[in-house]
């Protein structure tokens, strides 16, 4: 199709029942204009004063929404037009017009649009028509947008809420759980300033007392803490011995799982490569598991560590032969305040930021945390990382 045939074609196919005369002043009013694949012809929010009839070729009707989001709305085509809004009510353009591919369109100014629509009926009938789907489409985007925003509202709002039932869980909590070892030690600590005469072993029992209740009280706010410093640095990694680190985890806790009645055990692979990661974050995360898995031994048993590399990371799985975890807790246990506060006849203590310091850890590390486990009969968390030597080569 040619250019110079193309206006006699289009235009009726646009303005249905259009006349050959009233085809003629059309054009004559009119003028013919090329444009390249994505050149603007039409920018949302302007004042434009052009009515465009496309010839050849495709554009893009586009639309921000909610002030950053931009909706393609339709693609428009030869035989269609735009433009009419802006000139008809001398308002800013609803919508980005944007060429698609080379592009040919006939363009009237305002005074001459004016002047067509007063002659040819057939022209100004084909306009409101349009006008009236575009009217009816603007509607239902708006209605459609409206319920969107309804719904993130309602979204929010809940979030909200759920945020905070968790602020008031955690202070309960946190003032629960200092409030138990600040009591105890303060009870021993008024008994030594009043200067009651205590034989060793008593004295030896209650500076026990006293220093296992600040230690609570320590790691406590530590865990808090830590969880703070996360959220506002990301270390640099650097290669970690995640065998040296795991005998020093059942170092620090060898005498809580004996008194738990449990034994930790370590075993690894052969030339066991180092992981990419930071030491100090790790530690947390390994120590929370393996804390966990002891708390939710209560009668006893063996807690396993093994580490293994698994391809180009580095495996730690930790297995205990607890509780085990309902299906339920399972999908909300890595979850901040999140804890179980009993099974069958055993109670556990904690606020429930343990397993969400380890799964912010390994986030953070770009590795995985995953969890196995079957109520009554234990768990197995896994936790991967990637190997030093492949981390390196990036």
């Amino acid at each position: 199709m040619t250019t110079r045939r193309a206006p006699a074609i289009i235009i009726p196919r646009a303005f249905p029942g259009i006349t050959p005369d009233e085809v003629q002043e059309l054009v004559s009013n009119s003028q013919v204009n090329r444009y390249e694949s994505g050149t603007v012809l039409c920018l949302e929010n302007a004042f434009e004063t052009t009515f465009y009839l496309i010839l050849e070729g495709e554009v893009d009707v586009t639309k921000v929404i909610n002030q950053s989001q931009t909706r393609h709305l339709q693609t428009l085509e030869a035989g269609d037009f735009f433009g009419e809004m802006g000139i008809i009510h001398n308002a800013p353009r609803a919508a980005t017009v944007t060429a698609k591919s080379d592009l040919v369109v006939l363009e009237l100014d305002k005074d001459s649009f004016d002047s067509v629509l007063k002659r040819s009926s057939s022209i100004a009938l084909a306009m409101v028509r349009e006008i009236s789907n575009r009217l009816r489409e603007n509607d239902e985007m708006a209605i459609e947008d409206l319920r969107l925003r309804a719904s993130e509202l309602a979204q929010a709002y809940q979030k909200l809420a759920e945020q905070e039932v968790a602020r008031r869980e955690f202070l309960t909590n946190v003032a629960h759980e200092l409030r138990t070892p600040l009591m105890s030690a303060s009870g021993y600590l008024q008994i030594l300033q009043k200067g009651t005469n205590l034989k060793q072993e008593k004295l030896d029992q209650a500076l026990s007392v006293i220093s296992r209740n600040v230690h609570q009280i320590v790691t406590l706010v530590n865990d808090i803490l830590f969880l703070q410093e996360m959220d506002l640095v990301l270390p640099e990694f650097q290669p970690v011995d995640m065998a040296k680190l795991a005998t020093s985890i059942i170092d620090d806790y060898k005498s809580k799982a004996l008194k738990n009645g449990i034994r930790l055990s370590l075993s690894k692979d052969r030339n066991l490569t180092h992981a990419a990661g930071d030491t100090k974050s790790l530690e947390h995360a390994l120590g929370a598991i393996v804390d966990n898995a002891i708390k939710f031994s209560p009668n006893g048993g063996t807690v396993i560590i093994h580490l293994k590399n698994v391809g180009e990371q580095v495996c730690i799985t930790v297995e205990d032969f607890g509780i085990g975890i309902s299906e339920e807790a399972r999908p909300h246990i890595f979850e901040r305040f999140f804890h179980i506060d009993e099974s069958d006849d055993a109670l556990f203590g904690g606020i429930g930021l343990g397993l969400a310091i380890s799964r912010q850890v390994i986030e953070q590390h770009n590795g995985t945390l995953e969890v196995e486990s079957e109520l009554g009969k234990g768990s197995t968390f896994t936790m991967c990382l990637q190997d030093w030597k492949s981390y390196n080569l990036e």
